[in-house]
């Protein structure tokens, strides 16, 4: 019997096998911009508890591209305006944003610095765009981990598109509490434990 004999074929490309990509710079530096975002927190209020829950290693937004926080406004290019901002508090925040290199981005989280809050008295002010200009608004009180997550991402999909006007975070729908999706639920409930 006879040895069968393999075959090798080199096919070459035009250009001798080196591969070559064309873009445009803008697109090039928006991806750049849009995976590395340095955030500065402007923390006020309760918000804040919600803000390290999301920097926790549960939600843990480094993952998306906002790494660690820098607290000088001179290396960050992100404001994240948390909580309430009261009439003595504006000038500082106003500063802060001037201070920022441009391109500079703005997320309002959650609804004392989206519209006021609660607080309709004249010491608040009702939303941090009378101040400064807003790019994200995350609503709730406090917002869900996941909305400022999405918040984020939404911030990232403006910064990639170039797109300067305000967005808000749409509100999302429970996906175990669709039917039509078949989810399977891994806990029991409380009401259906056997007692003991």
């Amino acid at each position: 019997m006879g040895e069968l004999k393999e075959t090798t074929t080199q096919v070459m490309e035009p250009g001798g096998g080196a591969g070559y990509a064309t873009t445009k710079l803008e697109a090039v530096l928006a991806w750049a911009q849009k995976y590395s975002l340095f955030m500065y927190p402007f923390v006020t209020a309760c918000c804040g508890m919600e803000f390290m829950a999301v920097s926790s290693p549960r939600y843990d937004f480094s993952r998306f591209g906002s790494e660690a926080p820098r607290f000088s406004p001179r290396q960050s290019d992100l404001l994240w305006v948390v909580g309430t901002i009261t009439q003595r508090q504006a000038p500082i925040l106003k500063r802060i944003y001037e201070q920022m290199a441009d391109p500079k981005w703005v997320l309002a989280f959650g609804t004392c610095a989206s519209c006021g809050g609660f607080y309709d008295i004249y010491s608040t002010v009702a939303g941090i765009d009378k101040i400064i200009p807003c790019d994200v608004y995350v609503p709730g009180c406090p917002p869900r981990p996941e909305a400022v997550l999405d918040g984020l991402l939404l911030l990232q999909d403006k910064i990639q598109k170039g797109d300067k006007r305000p967005a808000i975070v749409k509100p999302r729908l429970d996906p175990a509490e669709d039917p039509n999706l078949g989810l399977v639920q891994l806990r029991r409930s409380r009401i259906s434990r056997p007692s003991v």
